[in-house]
């Protein structure tokens, strides 16, 4: 549910205090603000040194599917710099959020010629999709009122608390549907 990634960021923190010139900077971005909105162009790539943001798409219908929620050391905007194309999802801060930037010329760069920077980005990608897999797989596989009570229990584990619209977006369904399935929770 909350995804970090400690060894990509220690090697960014690494990089941003080796560089010579300013080609990372680290930005602050607060609480319900947009780093990135669905369909615009964007100039940069982030890495999150602190703070937690959600990732999510906006349907035509104004319903929205959370797929991750991002804490430090997550990378956003890589796909969308890799392939040349405006902005697959929203990503808005549910807290503050530091984060390194880099633009889109100068990570293509590090891309270049920087083998462990290739490693760390290939393996966070892989673990994305293998995430995917296995939350698509759940979704499928057991009932809402069980994928309910494992989202509380990752809340409490990860100490989050979500708001009940971004749980039913996290979970694919209405707010009536999830407040029906608390209610039997809670008795």
């Amino acid at each position: 549910m909350l995804r970090i990634n400690i060894d990509f960021l220690s090697y960014i923190e690494q990089l941003y205090e080796e560089q010579d010139r300013k080609d990372i900077t680290l930005k602050k971005y607060p609480k319900g603000e947009f780093i990135f909105e669905q369909t615009n162009r964007n100039n940069k790539v982030i890495i999150i040194k602190d703070g937690l943001v959600k990732c999510y798409f906006s349907e035509k219908n104004g319903k929205d599917f959370i797929f991750e929620f991002l804490g430090k050391g997550e990378i956003v905007g890589e796909i969308e710099a890799i392939c040349v194309t405006p902005c697959l999802c929203n990503i808005e801060t549910l807290s503050d959020v530091e984060a390194y930037s880099f633009s889109i010329a100068y990570f293509k760069s590090i891309i270049n010629k920087d083998i462990e920077f290739n490693r760390l980005l290939i393996e966070e990608l892989a673990r994305r999709i293998m995430n995917t897999s296995t939350r698509a797989s759940f979704q499928q596989l057991y009932s809402i009122k069980h994928a309910v009570s494992r989202l509380q229990q990752l809340q409490e584990k990860q100490n989050i608390n979500l708001s009940k619209t971004d749980m039913a977006a996290y979970l694919g369904i209405d707010i009536r549907s999830l407040n029906r399935i608390l209610k039997t929770l809670n008795k």
